[in-house]
């Protein structure tokens, strides 16, 4: 089992761990994962892997057949590091930070818009999320400043843990109907926006975030795409 501690500390660029296993498919498990491995419309980081005499690009992350593995997936098929050798984990620093911020963006694009999500995507440029919207917002310009607004409040991203069987008796809390919260470890994350009085969001998700909400920078709503009788696409941009 990897140790995901790209969860415990997105900021981290750079890990020192020791390789785990090979996979059939020429992957890498290490014993660590800087890594996000890609699901919940995230996708998986890319960066290298450096030993004493070798190092390799690493074009992707995905989960491994086990349970909390993560495998990093080679650019192109190399020579890969034995196991047990000590290795080093670099991250592409700039595409997952952006990451970060569009995928916090996109939590408080759901709260402008209070409506059930069906299904989204995260990008290093921009990202969606489509929306049960049977008819298109009245006015985009008010949308955007109104994300804007939240945005400019610099509010405070932080993490709990709920059980399992607490978030099964609070499911208003899950706003996306097209990925299923991640369960099945006994709890599950939740990412809050805001303390107290001035929280704005608190949902299930496992993906990686900025520390706060200024960090995301000014954003710009593209267009909406209809998507079906009732779902609509709603598209943001980083500046």
């Amino acid at each position: 089992m990897t140790e995901t501690v790209f969860r415990n500390d997105p900021y981290l660029a750079e890990l020192a761990t020791t390789v785990l296993a090979h996979t059939a498919e020429g992957g890498v498990i290490c014993a660590g994962a800087i890594f996000y491995p890609t699901g919940g419309g995230q996708p998986g980081d890319s960066g290298r892997l450096v030993w004493p005499g070798g190092e390799i690009a690493i074009a992707t992350a995905v989960k491994g057949e086990g349970a909390g593995e993560v495998v990093l997936v080679p650019a192109e098929p190399a020579a890969l590091p034995p196991v047990g050798a000590a290795v080093v984990q670099h991250l592409d620093w700039d595409r997952r930070h952006r990451h970060m911020r569009v995928h916090t963006a996109l939590h408080l694009l759901s709260v402008v818009i209070p409506l059930p999500v069906t299904g989204g995507q995260i990008g290093s440029e921009k990202g969606r999320l489509d929306f049960d919207m049977p008819e298109p917002p009245a006015d985009l310009a008010v949308l955007e400043a109104a994300l804007n607004d939240l945005i400019a409040r610099d509010l405070a991203v932080t993490e709990d843990w709920i059980t399992d069987d607490d978030l099964a008796a609070n499911p208003g809390l899950v706003k996306t109907m097209s990925v299923a919260p991640p369960v099945g470890q006994g709890r599950v994350r939740l990412i809050r926006i805001g303390q107290g009085a001035d929280q704005v969001d608190l949902q299930p998700c496992g993906g990686t975030h900025v520390a706060r909400t200024g960090e995301i920078g000014r954003i710009s709503l593209g267009k909406i795409e209809k998507k079906g009788r009732q779902n609509r696409r709603v598209h943001l941009h980083l500046a």
